[in-house]
């Protein structure tokens, strides 16, 4: 079932499943996607007896800003405190949260800042949360050339090829991310639709310059970014999933982890399965949740 709930920024809509009173689980999709991240995993969750909410983040779907002189932002405090204001907005204390991509870094977000709001923490390729001030480091030139879509979006070209693009950007990054995916194209068109929100582009441009230290923030979120900057550690009991084929974050990279989180922590690489892992896989993302439940 789709619904709206508003929060000090947004009208936020989401898919909700399962019993009003069962624990809630938050699922939190990535870029460039949406809800049907999580369409073969909400249906588990929800059987068990979980109360299971994907929202569409701010710039995707239904989703919109509440005023127009909000800042576009991307940025990774803007996504976690839009989860804690969700979770706000419906009454909710604690929750699971799982995510990937850019859900993954707001659930990780939330989990370092607000503990006492997660339960537990299902995140995919490790530690999400960005070192800003260490973007300017080079990395390999083979994981330079799998962020080529990053350095794109720093350009002005990039900002006209996103807008004119969307669609077959989206169908090129899932085919070199998830290379064992064989998905169709009426599964791509289910998602696209979701690029279609007037923010999409905007949000997407500044989430991608501002990290790289290329765009301002916005100045709502700035003492959020300075807690984040001393990469916090995350206290909650935690799974990381890794995909064995991710295209974009090789498996190798989430090797050293553990030593941002200090509460149980166990880390799964998954063969075969790519970075949308959750779609791929989503049988592994149901047992890591279940898991964490016992």
């Amino acid at each position: 079932m789709q619904n709206t709930i508003r929060t000090p920024v947004l009208d936020i809509a989401y898919l909700e499943s399962g019993p009003p009173g069962g624990t809630p689980v938050i699922l939190l999709h990535g870029w460039p996607s949406d809800p049907h991240d999580f369409d073969d995993v909400a249906k588990p969750l929800a059987a068990d007896g979980c109360r299971v909410l994907v929202p569409w983040l701010r710039g995707y779907g239904p989703t919109r800003f509440l005023d127009a002189a909000t800042p576009r932002s991307g940025q990774q405090a803007a996504l976690g405190a839009d989860v804690r204001d969700f979770m706000d907005a419906l009454g909710i204390e604690t929750a699971v949260l799982g995510g990937y991509d850019w859900g993954g870094r707001a659930a990780s977000v939330v989990a370092a800042l607000w503990p006492e709001r997660v339960r537990a923490l299902v995140v995919l390729n490790g530690y999400a949360i960005q070192n800003i001030a260490a973007s300017g480091n080079p990395a390999s030139a083979d994981q330079e050339h799998r962020h080529w879509y990053q350095w794109y979006f720093n350009t002005e070209r990039g900002r006209a090829g996103l807008a004119k693009n969307r669609r077959d950007i989206a169908r090129l990054l899932w085919r070199l991310w998830s290379p064992n995916w064989k998905f169709d194209e009426a599964t791509l068109d289910a998602t696209a639709v979701s690029f279609d929100n007037p923010d999409f582009v905007d949000v997407t441009i500044q989430s991608y310059r501002h990290r790289h230290r290329n765009a301002p923030g916005d100045p709502a979120y700035d003492a959020l970014e300075e807690r984040l900057a001393a990469q916090p550690a995350i206290t909650v009991p935690t799974i990381v999933l890794h995909g064995e084929a991710d295209g974009v974050g090789p498996v190798a990279g989430s090797a050293g982890d553990a030593r941002h989180f200090s509460a149980r922590y166990e880390r799964r690489v998954v063969p075969v399965a790519g970075h949308f892992l959750s779609r791929e896989s989503p049988d592994e993302m149901v047992r890591a949740v279940r898991d964490l439940l016992r």
